[in-house]
């Protein structure tokens, strides 16, 4: 078990809730507070994203690109090769979605620093339907050499994760953050470290390998799996690149079994992941729970994450049938 403490109150109805991209905002004026060549530039959704909380402390190191995602992006990467650290903000749909070619080429290509913070990603951004249900972006970038990938579970860890990814001055990276409100189940003293998974609930039977907001969802499902005799272990992955390998083998080298679930398209993103690092260490029976092949839809969040079976309720059903149909791995098979 890691030291990553947990809400108590993870799994209560009235717990804590809000958008990991308020704890972006928080993070990234923070950031700015200790390190002057930290700079931000937005794409005309400064209030969208939390931008704001920088801008208004640092106007002189905050650019307003406006709607030009493109140019945001090749703009941040000169400015990195000038020294500073910059952070570019939009919706996921747009960025990287909309200016992968620039990310890839001005900031990858020629290693600079560039922060590419992807707003409103997944079916939970509701009503505004699927143009704006960014579900490609794990996928996009995670083949991106030298960049780093995290997509933290709740606000608290993405105030943390956005100062790490500010601390990072020599790689590029892309932090995906949600619309919505989400469950708290982190606390100020869990650690946050780039690279780093946590286990944050044990079992023997089964191994729920969750990124970003849907481990709330995972350790509620956990939860309804003990009380149908099902052990499942929770392992939270708020970091998809570079990925700590070393603790997602070993929880399915003890429970035999895995489940990757992502508000994500599951070909070649989070699940795609998970099962090329299986492929390479053991050949455990894997399912994916994700988007498959597929868009999304308008509707509220909660009614999305149920009807595209991202809820609490409907991963711990999947569980079960898998577990009931599926043997465990063992050495040597």
């Amino acid at each position: 078990m890691s030291d990553y403490t947990l809400n108590p109150h993870y799994a209560s109805d009235d717990v804590a809730k809000e958008p990991t991209r308020a704890g972006f905002g928080r993070g990234l004026k923070k950031a700015g507070e200790l390190d002057e060549r930290i700079v931000a530039l937005c794409a005309d959704l400064t209030d969208s994203t939390q931008m704001s909380h920088f801008a208004g402390a640092f106007p002189e190191r905050f650019v307003e690109i406006g709607v030009a995602e493109q140019n945001l992006v090749t703009v941040a990467s000169g400015m990195a090769r000038m020294g500073k650290v910059p952070f570019t903000a939009s919706y996921a749909a747009f960025s990287p979605g909309r200016n992968w070619e620039q990310i890839r080429t001005t900031a990858c290509l020629n290693e600079q620093p560039v922060k590419i913070v992807g707003a409103h990603a997944g079916v939970s951004v509701g009503p505004d339907g699927a143009t704006h249900q960014m579900l490609e972006d794990i996928a996009l970038m995670r083949v991106l050499p030298h960049m780093v990938v995290l997509n933290p579970g709740d606000a608290i860890e993405a105030e943390k994760a956005t100062m790490a990814l500010a601390r990072d001055d020599k790689n590029p990276g892309y932090i995906r953050l949600a619309r919505e409100k989400t469950p708290i189940f982190s606390t100020e003293h869990t650690p946050f470290e780039i690279g780093k998974a946590y286990v944050l609930h044990e079992g023997d039977d089964v191994s729920i390998i969750s990124t970003g907001t849907m481990t709330a969802q995972a350790l509620i499902a956990a939860k309804q799996l003990r009380e149908l005799g099902i052990s499942a272990e929770v392992v939270h992955v708020p970091t998809i690149k570079p990925l700590d390998v070393d603790t997602i083998v070993a929880s399915v080298a003890k429970t035999g079994r895995a489940v990757s679930v992502e508000e994500a398209q599951a070909a070649a993103g989070f699940g795609g992941l998970i099962a090329e690092t299986l492929g390479d260490h053991m050949p455990a029976p894997l399912l994916r729970i994700g988007m498959n092949d597929r868009f999304g839809e308008s509707g509220s969040p909660d009614e999305l994450l149920a009807h595209f079976g991202f809820d609490a309720g409907s991963i711990a059903t999947r569980v079960q049938e898998f577990v009931a149909n599926r043997p465990q791995y063992k050495k040597g098979f």
